[in-house]
């Protein structure tokens, strides 16, 4: 057997292609629970921070009419969402790159960074993905834990950054404790991180921030060269089957970020969608809005029960449940209601519906009892 250039090739005897060792730990993301109920009983799918609302009709036409082009590739480019997304936020289309939800996004961002070996400095707990996006690029993570109250240790991560650290990731709200960072304390930390790293806001949650203390990331990205933002329309615009997402970042981050995009992935249904609800954005704001009252209600009935519970700006709640994690995931599974656990942490709960809601404050407080 000859390779080109006539030299010898011994026939392997390896069980199989030799794959990168990396992947050999790489933890495996897990998705949210389907709603499955006991003998037709209704269940709830609280496992996944969706939205529970179904599209606005409005966002059904442009997706019927996107239907009929299912056989051309989508523009490549994203420009008339892009275009809207310069118009609606106020930034430069140069500014914005797209991706396929916001864990697309989030990969990009760490390509574009990161070589192997460099280093990605985030709170944990925090947004599942993030080791597994470092790790599969070949970087390093560098976890720094979460302070009792649940917030980041933004000491502790200024005091992580090394000569290695290319990235830092601060997710605001925190994604599953629905903690947040506060305007004073981030500006604080931006100026002890030095130029030559990237700083990327998470912001997946935005729109269900109502603490006015809590600044809107793309204020801090107008006056910092080295800051870029992250947005999605899984969450509050509810288009999370559809991945899409973008980020805001200065001209050149912005550049990376769309060479290391996949060619094509967000869809023309995706971008139509996407378009269809910046248009429709006050009714969807209004959902968003309905929603974080019914998560205060969740949070006042979860402290009348005697949980200690941090205040959430995302559209879910946080347990810390410890040893009991998977105990209470399995109790709550049995009343029908889908809860995503961390096994040996806690427990986030989705805003869904209302009677999904009230299933769930039963089974918390038959826990507590």
């Amino acid at each position: 057997m000859t390779a080109a250039g006539n030299q010898p090739v011994e026939a392997s005897t390896d069980a199989g292609p030799r794959l990168r060792s990396a992947l050999a730990d790489l933890p495996a993301y897990k998705p949210g629970k389907p709603a499955v109920g006991a003998d037709g009983a209704p269940a709830f799918k609280l496992s996944s921070n969706e939205n529970p609302n179904p599209p606005l009709p409005s966002v059904l036409a442009a997706l019927s009419n996107a239907a009929s082009g299912f056989n051309r590739y989508p523009d490549m480019a994203c420009t008339q969402l892009i275009a809207a997304i310069g118009e609606r936020f106020g930034v430069p289309a140069e500014h914005i790159a797209t991706g396929t939800g916001g864990v697309g996004v989030i990969q990009q961002v760490v390509q574009a960074t990161c070589d192997d070996g460099d280093e990605v400095v985030y709170a944990w707990r925090s947004f599942e993905a993030y080791p597994i996006i470092v790790k599969a690029v070949g970087a390093r993570s560098v976890q720094v834990p979460l302070t009792a109250d649940e917030h980041h240790d933004l000491d502790a991560m200024a005091a992580a950054i090394t000569e290695r650290t290319k990235l830092v990731i601060l997710c605001n709200p925190n994604n599953p404790t629905g903690t947040q960072i506060q305007r004073a304390e981030l500006e604080r930390f931006l100026d002890q991180v030095p130029s030559r790293v990237l700083v990327l806001i998470d912001e997946a949650y935005r729109e269900f921030v109502r603490d006015a203390e809590v600044p809107d990331g793309l204020d801090i990205y107008r006056h910092r060269s080295n800051v870029a933002i992250l947005r999605t329309f899984s969450k509050a615009y509810g288009l999370a089957g559809l991945r899409v997402g973008f980020a805001v970042a200065p001209a050149p981050v912005a550049a990376a970020l769309r060479k290391t995009a996949v060619p094509f992935g967000v869809s023309q249904i995706a971008q139509d969608a996407a378009i269809a609800s910046l248009r429709a954005e006050h009714e969807l704001l209004e959902r968003v809005e309905a929603l974080t009252k019914e998560r205060g209600r969740v949070l006042d009935a979860l402290r009348d029960q005697g949980w200690n519970v941090p205040a959430s700006e995302g559209n879910f709640v946080w347990l810390r449940l410890g040893d009991r994690t998977d105990e209470f995931a399995a109790a709550a599974q049995q009343a029908g209601v889908m809860v995503r656990p961390f096994p040996g942490e806690g427990a986030r709960i989705s805003i869904g519906e209302t009677e999904g809601n009230d299933s769930f404050l039963k089974v918390a407080a038959s826990f507590r009892s």
